[in-house]
């Protein structure tokens, strides 16, 4: 579950997260725009658990995505999404 915070951060850390628990969500993201961050967070038998790489996708997806939010604020979204993409095709 991925959830884009720029006004609901602290709702999306703090409520969200425990809503998305008992349903059993194996990984929950707050992207935080402001900030250009990804919070990531997986489920362990005791609760969320803070992580800095998925377990669902291989590599470093998270610090992909963060640079990418980093690059959308300096360059045009072509540029961005260009650069992405190879990003993924590594």
């Amino acid at each position: 579950m991925v959830e884009i915070a720029k006004t609901s951060f602290l709702y999306d850390l703090g409520t969200k997260r425990s809503l998305y628990e008992p349903l059993e969500i194996k990984e929950y993201w707050v992207i935080d725009v402001e900030n250009c961050q990804i919070i990531a967070y997986t489920l362990e038998s005791d609760g969320y658990c803070n992580i800095k790489s998925s377990n669902l996708f291989s590599g470093s997806i998270l610090a992909i995505l963060e640079e990418a939010l980093s690059k959308s604020r300096h360059k045009d979204q072509s540029n961005t999404g260009q650069w992405l993409m190879t990003q993924f095709q590594k």
